[in-house]
């Protein structure tokens, strides 16, 4: 049967259920459906090497029962059978549940956000083309530079999907997003010296794609590291690029929730209207941008979302809640409840997260750092990085920077500092704003100008 008629037979059944049982078992109900595609294709010296077409449809359950416990149980399949199953599932995970945190079942909001997420363009291109697009990405990245010895990695990719909630108390909203992207890594080789660089791209406007500047900006990342040399260990005036700045922030982003607060797994538990950044610090999280598919009109809990400065002129405004934290803390969600799937639990997460950017280009950064380090690349983000302390020892890449102008490459060197001394000591925030992971959270971030962090090199 179609999602619209097993969701009103699964409702129907609880209040069978109800009457036949003679007691309410079901404090309330709630489905969240999901259907979608994804596409992606790898290609290395112009053959296929990786192919993967995946559909997927699926509905998960939660349910709410009398005694205040949340259970969930979900199905690939919308059958009769699955009505009593979902209804089984849940009662038998609810038992389980030791938690006495109060749960909610929302009602629904009067208005709803009208975002423009879906592009019937991007469903026009074929999988050939596709192909080609693959395939030309990475010829356009070996014409760079005769340097440039080969294409590690090199693929396209595409997914589009629906997603819907519905409850018992009336709920029922939708939401419909694709995209397209795509990344390569360049290998480049002068004698024995090696370096790569790597770049990838996603967008919602087939118009707005240029594989020549994917390919240009791999190339260049590649080969301007060749003759990189390993900087002096000491503590350096350094500026984060767009992309490292973006990754730090992905990596350290979970202690903006307030699910980790209470839990405490974050060191800003109860400082809501303390100064914790620079006053050049805003950090934004925005679900309402049309250039990004983790935007949505409502969170994994149906409220309607809107955009909110967590962080505003280097004071903290606010975590991110869902209902339950909220709830937990007297104040109002942030709606931020997010699903990672339709079997997922809720928990917390942000939607588009970015520091918010100035006016000044990156020419202007580099003028303002003077002397410094200029970082392009991190690496190690699992094992270098505590996302409770905030402490990190990362490797980096990079270049030095002498008055305002880009010097030698660096490279085999760590950058170690913690996030949350980090966001006190920005002196300056850049205009060149970039995203970088089209995820269900999407991260990015302008160049950070950073007052120190400590370097090992030789």
């Amino acid at each position: 049967m179609d999602r619209n008629e097993f969701v009103k037979r699964l409702f129907d059944r609880i209040s069978e259920r109800e009457k036949t049982d003679g007691q309410v078992r079901y404090a309330g109900s709630e489905v969240c459906y999901e259907e979608g595609s994804s596409f992606e294709v790898q290609v290395k010296d112009g053959e296929i090497i990786g192919y993967n077409v995946s559909d997927g449809t699926g509905m998960g359950f939660r349910m709410l029962t009398g005694s205040g416990r949340v259970g969930y149980a979900s199905t690939q399949i919308l059958d009769e059978a699955a009505v009593d199953q979902l209804l089984d599932g849940a009662l038998e995970n609810a038992a389980l549940v030791e938690s006495k945190d109060e749960q909610f079942i929302y009602a629904g909001d009067d208005k709803y956000p009208e975002l423009k997420l879906y592009n019937p363009a991007l469903e026009e291109i074929t999988a050939a083309q596709k192909i080609e697009m693959a395939r030309k990405l990475e010829k356009l990245t070996l014409e760079q530079d005769p340097r440039i010895a080969q294409v590690e990695d090199c693929a396209i990719f595409s997914s589009s999907d629906f997603r819907a909630i519905h409850n018992g108390s009336g709920l029922d909203v939708s939401n419909r997003v694709n995209l397209l992207g795509g990344y390569v890594a360049a290998v480049a080789r002068d004698g024995e010296k090696v370096n790569t660089g790597f770049e990838v791209f996603f967008t919602m406007k087939p118009e707005e794609i240029d594989l020549e500047k994917v390919a240009r900006r791999a190339a260049k990342e590649a080969l301007d590291g060749l003759d990189a040399v390993q900087a002096d260990s000491g503590a350096y005036r350094v500026l984060l690029r767009n992309d490292v700045a973006a990754t730090l922030l992905a990596t350290f982003s979970g202690v903006f929730s307030a699910d980790s607060a209470q839990k405490g797994l974050s060191r800003l538990k109860g400082r809501e209207g303390e100064m914790i950044a620079a006053e050049c610090v805003t950090l934004m999280d925005n679900p309402h941008l049309e250039t990004s598919a983790a935007s949505t009109p409502f969170d994994g809990e149906g409220v309607a979302t809107q955009p909110k400065a967590v962080i505003e002129g280097g004071r903290l405004n606010t975590l991110l809640h869902n209902l339950k934290t909220a709830r937990k803390q007297g104040v109002k969600t942030t709606a931020n409840a997010s699903r990672p799937g339709y079997a997922a639990s809720v928990g917390v997460a942000p939607t588009n997260f970015y520091f918010k950017p100035t006016d000044a280009g990156f020419e202007e950064m580099l003028e303002k750092l003077g002397d410094g380090l200029l970082v392009t690349d991190l690496q190690g983000m699992h094992a270098g990085a505590n996302p409770i302390t905030g402490d990190f020892s990362l490797a980096a890449k990079g270049f030095m920077v002498r008055g305002g102008k880009l010097g030698e490459a660096v490279a085999q060197i760590t950058i170690a500092g913690n996030f949350y001394e980090l966001l006190k000591s920005v002196e300056a925030v850049g205009g060149d704003l970039e995203f970088r992971s089209p995820g269900a959270s999407c991260f990015g971030s302008p160049c950070l100008l950073v007052k120190q962090l400590s370097v090992a090199g030789k």
